[in-house]
């Protein structure tokens, strides 16, 4: 039941990270990528602190750099995403998020010596084909290719960043959460977050990466309400919470419906459409977690019985 509970709360999250994609899309226009993420976590950490203050007993010197460390990979996920959206398309930036399901498995044998199951890597090959067919825009299997190709730019590779730091990121709280309690990685999470957003800004300000903007509307009050307390309050404390009752390779799983969704938001809130090659990539990864979780359940259901 755990199991499944678990599952349920990955899949709870997945659904309030990928309206986010069109969200902070949107806000960008008015404020600079990582103050929008210093912003974001500084608002959530504010709003924990009355409920927080219990949490400060629990934590030593030992989970204080356990979290630090956890939080390095935390923070260098939203932010190189959030940097990447300015220079690419939520579907790009979208589909590039989702190839962190390639390196989850490849970290968690180095970093945890668990080989991926069979029925994962048939899962991933899947889901990985879907992504492909979802971020193309054509209608041909030669638009496919060169619609991927063809306009690699910064905001890519900024996250093509973001998901190698998300993969390490769940391989690393698969080791913490089986040794901590979780709700001071979730409070320590986010505090150390909104400290990193603020440095890291006035980094990127000093050099002239960025400019550090901030043009307070509408648009943004909701896009920080929404991402503080529904995508970054709620999820941390779910995936915290509940990641370690799912392998990391499952979580990627389960975590590569957020490009379908985004799309399914895109959609509805700003009207974009997706290429007749994108419902088959939506099949596909639905698929893909399908054959993981019924492969999985027959192969324990054996082991069980025998």
């Amino acid at each position: 039941m755990k199991k499944y509970i678990g599952e349920g709360a990955l899949l709870l999250t997945t659904l309030l990270w990928s309206a986010t994609f069109v969200i902070v899309k949107e806000s960008l226009s008015s404020v600079s990528p990582v103050v929008f993420v210093s912003l974001r976590f500084s608002l959530a950490a504010i709003i924990l602190s009355p409920f927080i203050i219990k949490v400060f007993k629990k934590i030593d010197k030992e989970l204080l750099i356990r979290g630090l460390f956890l939080s390095v990979f935390f923070f260098a996920g939203f932010a190189t995403q959030t940097i990447g959206l300015k220079y690419t398309t939520a579907t790009k930036s979208g589909f590039i998020t989702g190839t962190f399901i390639l390196f989850t498995p490849l970290f968690q044998y180095l970093i945890e010596k668990k080989l991926p199951k069979k029925e994962n890597i048939y899962g991933v090959i899947l889901i990985i084909t879907g992504l492909i067919f979802l971020s193309s825009k054509g209608n041909t299997f030669f638009n496919i290719f060169t619609e991927l190709g063809g306009g690699f730019n910064l905001g890519d590779f900024f996250t093509l960043l973001c998901a190698i730091s998300f993969a390490l990121y769940l391989v690393y709280l698969d080791v913490v959460t089986r040794k901590y309690d979780y709700m001071p990685l979730v409070y320590m999470q986010i505090l150390f977050t909104a400290v990193m957003g603020m440095l890291c800004a006035i980094f990127l300000s000093l050099i002239g990466f960025e400019e550090i903007k901030f043009s307070f509307n509408n648009q943004i009050f909701f896009a920080l309400i929404y991402t503080s307390i529904f995508a970054t309050i709620i999820t941390t404390f779910l995936q915290t919470k509940y990641q370690k009752t799912v392998t990391p390779t499952k979580a990627g799983i389960i975590f590569s419906f957020e490009p379908p969704l985004a799309a399914i938001f895109a959609f509805f809130i700003l009207d974009e459409r997706i290429s007749s090659f994108g419902y088959i990539g939506c099949a596909l990864i639905f698929t893909g977690l399908l054959v993981t979780e019924i492969l999985g359940n027959k192969k324990q259901k054996v082991k069980n019985e025998s």
